[in-house]
């Protein structure tokens, strides 16, 4: 692995400026695709359009899928349309051509379609284009082995070979058996392919009923499906069953990686997926609702405390605890919502637990509840002198600590009942609400303590 220097980036911007075809060539093939794209952003685009022009059509295809979205459209917006399918989507696996082309006009989709020379690749990425992002029909891909269940192995292994060379398949994850209606019925090991030569046919051989997708499945249905049986494939099937594609474990990581940032988004209080190279109106857009939510909380808090105004003038001691209230509140939420999206994000908590899940929490937050305010009594009884304000605050603590806690238990679950993602509850929102309402509890409980 060729590390990737101030140097050796000035070297290939010598060669570039050269015009030294052979010489980038050269270069070029010692670095992986991951290795290239990562070079992009030290390349003004004018260089980067050079390098591309220098590669097969291959690693060009696997350079383009491996930048980052924005700057993959910065790149082709550059380009042609007919460079862009010759050079790339007629060198894509389908689901990869899908998905550099889901974000284009259709008028661009059309003319780029017009340009690729296998009818059949073309069609596939028109069947594709039809479902939506976000389903295991817009995540698959149409390039596998099939074969047919009454095939005898001789055959099967012949009809194996000219499909990995009609579709220059690189990788052989499984090879799927269907009869002939095209419904899926097995898989094949390839293992059987070495120890059963003799077998008369597939279907005697292969393993029955595996585990396969609806192609309007939900991607964290795909993902959850792959994750708990440790699959490498899995089939895609339509409502009858008929074999139309199969999704890969790589493919599965990438949508991984994206759900989880766009989780940790949402949890920041961001309310869309955006990028360090978005420009100051996109990231503006994406981050003031939440801030200004989190304003209108900050003054509704600043009234309630308005509210009080008597009571602390006459105990100054009071306003000393407010950011501990707020602050301890706050963070028992996010803690509780933390766990319960989390829980809710692997399957591992059904809504059939809901009560159970309250209680477990409800019994672990009057714990912690408990100890932190012992200590907050502790401290406050040996340095303050005032009985009443130490019992005041400890208290109005127990109990935001306890409210907080069966809140962030709570909201998570209902969002997701409710079809909206719950990352949204580990965030401002949860934060928010836990500082209005324990300023609440803290001045009520002060305030009847205090009479």
């Amino acid at each position: 692995m060729i590390e990737i220097t101030k140097e050796y980036i000035d070297e290939l911007k010598k060669v570039i400026a050269a015009k030294d075809d052979k010489r980038a060539v050269d270069i070029l093939n010692e670095l992986y695709p991951a290795d290239i794209a990562e070079l992009y952003k030290e390349l003004s685009m004018k260089e980067a359009i050079y390098l591309y022009l220098q590669m097969d059509g291959d690693k060009a295809a696997d350079v383009l899928m491996e930048l980052d979205e924005n700057d993959r459209h910065k790149l082709l917006n550059e380009l042609p349309n007919k460079v862009i399918a010759e050079r790339f989507i007629n060198e894509m696996d389908t689901d990869d051509a899908v998905e550099l082309m889901r974000d284009m006009d259709e008028e661009q989709q059309e003319e780029i379609l017009s340009h690729i020379d296998d009818v059949e690749q073309a069609g596939d990425i028109i069947d594709l284009l039809k479902y939506d992002e976000g389903t295991a029909g817009g995540l698959m891909g149409t390039e596998m082995i099939v074969v047919n269940e009454n095939w005898s192995m001789p055959q099967c292994i012949e009809e194996m070979r000219n499909q990995a060379e009609e579709e220059d398949i690189d990788e052989i994850y499984n090879v799927y058996v269907v009869d002939d209606d095209e419904r899926l019925r097995g898989v094949l090991p390839l293992q059987k392919l070495v120890t059963s030569p003799s077998i008369s046919k597939i279907k005697h051989v292969m393993q029955k009923d595996p585990i396969s997708v609806h192609d309007n499945a939900e991607t964290e249905e795909v993902v959850e499906i792959i994750s708990k049986y440790d699959l490498v494939s899995l089939p895609v099937v339509d409502s009858i069953g008929r074999l139309l594609g199969h999704i890969t474990v790589d493919d599965v990581i990438d949508e991984v990686n994206e759900l989880h940032e766009r989780d940790y988004q949402l949890a920041s209080g961001i309310t869309q997926d955006v990028e360090t190279s978005d420009n100051v109106f996109i990231q503006t857009a994406a981050r003031l609702p939440w801030l200004v939510f989190g304003t209108i909380g900050g003054l509704g808090t600043s009234m309630i405390l308005g509210g009080f105004t008597a009571g602390i003038a006459a105990n100054p001691k009071l306003a000393l605890f407010i950011p501990l209230i707020g602050g301890t509140g706050g963070n028992v939420g996010v803690q509780s919502s933390a766990i319960v999206v989390q829980g809710l994000a692997n399957n591992s908590l059904k809504h059939s637990h809901i009560i159970k899940q309250v209680l477990k929490e409800s019994a672990v937050a009057l714990i912690n509840a408990t100890i932190i305010g012992l200590i907050v009594f502790i401290y406050n009884f040996f340095t303050l002198g005032d009985h009443s304000i130490t019992f005041a605050v400890s208290l109005s603590l127990f109990g935001v600590v306890l409210f907080a806690s069966t809140f962030g238990t709570v909201v998570p679950m209902l969002l997701e009942k409710a079809k909206v993602n719950p990352a949204i509850a580990t965030g401002p929102f949860i934060q928010i609400t836990n500082d209005i309402i324990g300023m609440l509890i803290y001045m009520a409980t002060v305030t009847l303590l205090m009479n």
